[in-house]
């Protein structure tokens, strides 16, 4: 704490008058270093607690000192939820705060479970990952990438600071893993903790052992097969009644936070959202614990738990608060708003201004759910909707929203609506991803019966749709998360912005199904390579040829738009709840100033034969390298062929139309191919690509 208030001494004499001073600190007290800050920086001070890794975790906390100033805590949540992105929890000056309270007292709770069950590790993280809805990491992983010596840390601090708390005695590291800690197996920074990997085998440290095992014990059958029920009251109830010591830890797992959550509930947050929120939005879980204990049923859980405390089944005798008990309790998430242990009552979502930007914020379970806006049109592959604002917004409904006939004839009938009665249209969806493309499925009845005519039709249409995007008489903003990948990145490309999230994964993938894109794809780039180019076509084209030719996917909106996916006139946006909000802003912006669809293009020049020529003879060197296979030289080279404008001379004037019937041709070319059909099949039922 002395070096610290040396610290604070030495730069205050350097920060501007507004300048906010804030500290990262996870472990300390906030309200004890701010006794440390000179005077006239305490209403400037307070703590931000980020999660790792930065870019990936939404959560941030802040923590208020007693002196932090009200206008301050307002303006930093701003910055910090637009600039940045975060999703942000205003948390109480306790130890570790509100996400690794209860994130590490879960990982504590499972730990001592396990070894009351005797469950192994990889059995522990097999069951306690993805099957609860939780990240792969699961629980021992997850320590490993934490790094073992810093679960430790925090651990620690819970031991030296919550003295009294009913749960202390489990607020130590067990023997095992000071052990690891002494050997310097700290995770993965070192290659080695819990789990180790030698060669292509992987182990796992066996505590009742003391040594490494062979890694890869699952759960059991019957337990899985418990998980997967889909009435959350139904799978409570059978795991607590299940003998098998697995679903018995499970059940262990969860009471034990459960009583954990509703016992510290005032002394650590504002209300039940935000342990919820902190927990999903910091340890990655897709259902807080508040929310998994009432969707199960609270007055049954409840029951259950206190029947457990009264048998000594528990990990602290400590009794249930008196709120939890009450007989007419339903939960503590309700449409008006979350239960606060301390005032005793419901309170509403925060009114701060920058929340008016998510028109589809978070939301947690109890809370007025239902369809956003007005329907205005509605069919099996899409919704499109209002909110009262002169936007027409359509959202698929296909799985991963693929896009499929039903989709394509939604966004037809959507561009009609909106040229007829609305301002500006969007393409949003309600959740990740964008679009995962062509929904190949539904070119399977024409595919197995080689009805070639109707699969030509279907990807004419597609190309049509496209352009119908580009040439609208209202403008066109797609607003783009997750996965923007082939029929999803074209409709993007053609729209007249793009509102991308950070988070958006960009790419023409169509090469890994044996395919090259066919909804306009290859046109755009083509396109694109004219109207950049400094009088070399051919110079201009040859990186967009490589991202489609090598399913380059781009990270980042930021990358789509270094790549060419995107345009550097379409905006990056960090907080996803953000982009509908965004996306529309920017279609009434170019309404407003007097929007007119662009002009068709008459005609650009394109590389020609010449410029195939070149792309080939380098796809000849990656072939007879063994870099690439005889098909995808194949499908490389018919794209080469696309983009270059086909059988004709070098700096010819052809037009969209053009490129997008020689796109067609080859994309049908190589669905007739066995080896492309092969690689469509693999994906269908294994979902993944096919080298052949």
């Amino acid at each position: 704490m002395d070096w610290k208030t040396d610290l604070y001494a030495k730069v205050a004499p350097h920060l501007g008058e507004h300048t906010i001073f804030a500290t990262n600190t996870s472990g300390l007290s906030i309200n004890q270093l701010a006794a440390g800050v000179p005077a006239e920086l305490a209403p400037r001070f307070c703590g931000v607690h980020f999660f790792n890794p930065p870019r990936y975790m939404h959560l941030v906390e802040i923590i208020p000192c007693v002196g932090s100033d009200a206008a301050m805590l307002d303006n930093l949540e701003r910055f910090l939820v637009t600039t940045l992105g975060k999703g942000v929890i205003r948390a109480k000056d306790t130890p570790n705060f509100v996400a690794n309270r209860i994130g590490v007292f879960s990982m504590l709770a499972t730990i001592a479970n396990a070894e009351k069950f005797g469950i192994r590790f990889d059995v522990v993280d097999d069951l306690t990952g993805p099957r609860l809805g939780r990240p792969k990491s699961a629980t021992f992983r997850t320590a490993d990438v934490v790094g073992l010596d810093t679960f430790a840390h925090v651990v620690k601090t819970m031991d030296d600071t919550l003295p009294n708390d009913p749960w202390h005695a489990y607020f130590k590291s067990p023997q095992w893993l000071q052990q690891l800690i002494a050997d310097g197996s700290l995770g993965a920074k070192t290659k080695r903790g819990i789990y180790k990997k030698e060669g292509k085998q992987m182990f796992v440290f066996d505590a009742a052992k003391g040594e490494y095992v062979g890694a890869g014990e699952k759960g059991d059958e019957a337990v899985k097969a418990i998980l997967k029920i889909e009435n959350p009251a139904e799978k409570f109830k059978q795991l607590r009644a299940s003998s098998h010591p697995q679903a018995q830890f499970l059940w262990a797992c969860f009471r034990d936070v459960f009583h954990y959550i509703s016992y510290h509930l005032g002394d650590i947050a504002n209300c039940a959202r935000d342990v919820d929120f902190a927990i999903r939005w910091g340890f990655g879980w897709s259902v807080g614990p508040f929310e998994t204990w009432q969707a199960a049923g609270w007055q049954q859980v409840a029951g259950w738990i206190d029947e457990d405390i009264k048998a000594g089944k528990t990990l602290a005798a400590a009794a249930l608060p008196a709120w939890a008990l009450e007989a007419d309790r339903a939960g503590v998430h309700f449409a008006d708003g979350s239960f606060d242990a301390t005032a005793g009552k419901l309170v509403g979502r925060s009114t701060l201004d920058v929340y008016q930007r998510q028109l589809a914020p978070a939301k947690v379970l109890g809370e007025t759910a239902g369809l956003l806006g007005e329907t205005v049109f509605e069919n099996e592959g899409v919704r499109a909707f209002t909110t009262g604002d002169d936007v027409l917004v359509v959202s698929f409904k296909s799985k991963a929203h693929a896009i499929g006939p039903d989709v394509i004839d939604g966004v037809n009938t959507a561009i009609d609506i909106a040229e007829a009665r609305f301002k500006g249209l969007v393409i949003w969806q309600t959740e990740e991803p964008f679009s995962v493309g062509a929904d190949l499925q539904s070119m399977l009845p024409a595919f197995m019966m080689g009805d070639w005519d109707a699969i030509d039709t279907m990807v004419r249409r597609f190309q049509t749709t496209s352009m119908r995007l580009r040439y609208s008489h209202i403008p066109t903003v797609a607003a783009t998360q997750g996965y923007v990948f082939g029929g999803g990145c074209e409709f993007a490309m053609h729209c007249d912005k793009v509102v991308a999230a950070l988070e958006s994964y960009v790419g023409l993938v169509e090469v890994g199904v044996g395919l090259l894109p066919g909804g306009g794809g290859c046109k755009e780039f083509a396109l694109r390579a004219a109207q950049n180019a400094q009088g070399d076509v051919l110079a201009a084209l040859k990186d967009y040829f490589m991202a489609i030719a090598t399913a380059k996917v781009a990270t980042s909106g930021h990358e789509a738009q270094e790549i060419g996916f995107f345009r550097n006139s379409d905006s990056v946006v960090f907080n996803a709840y953000e982009l509908l909000y965004v996306a529309k802003q920017q279609a009434l912006a170019l309404y407003e100033t007097g929007y007119r669809p662009p002009l068709k293009v008459a005609g650009f020049p394109v590389a020609g034969r010449a410029g195939a020529a070149s792309i080939k003879g380098q796809l000849v060197n990656m072939l007879e390298g063994h870099f690439i296979s005889q098909h995808d030289f194949t499908i490389a080279a018919l794209i080469a062929d696309v983009m270059t404008g086909g059988d004709v001379e070098q700096g010819t004037l052809v037009n969209e139309q053009w490129i997008l019937d020689l796109e067609r041709k080859a994309f049908m070319t190589l669905l007739k191919s066995s080896k492309t059909q092969d690689r469509i099949a693999n994906m269908l039922t294994t979902g993944k690509p096919l080298r052949n």
